[in-house]
């Protein structure tokens, strides 16, 4: 029989051919995670793109990308933390003759 005139179907067990057990490791279940990370980081560069746009277009309305950056750092942090830094950031400025 001519092999090229037979159409080539997936076993009903594809999946157990990509994906074994292997020392107590469930293929499936690994490769099901890492299907679900590849999606996350997928989202996350296409939010860090969005992201990227909105920085792109304040500053072309004339606000500092960079500012903006740490201001979002800080409004992230808990408002002691933030307040120990600034007074960090402050005696280090005087020990050095910023201030």
């Amino acid at each position: 029989m001519d092999s090229g005139n037979v159409a080539n179907f997936p076993s009903e067990n594809a999946e157990n051919e990509e994906t074994k057990d292997v020392g107590g490791i469930g293929g499936a279940r690994l490769k099901a995670f890492i299907e679900r990370i590849e999606r996350l980081e997928d989202e996350k560069k296409a939010l860090s793109e969005d992201i990227k746009e909105i920085y792109a277009e304040a500053k072309g309305v004339g606000f500092d990308a960079k500012i903006m950056r740490k201001i979002v750092s800080l409004r992230k942090m808990d408002t002691e933390k933030r307040r120990e830094e600034e007074e960090l950031l402050d005696l280090y400025k005087s020990a050095v003759g910023l201030l």
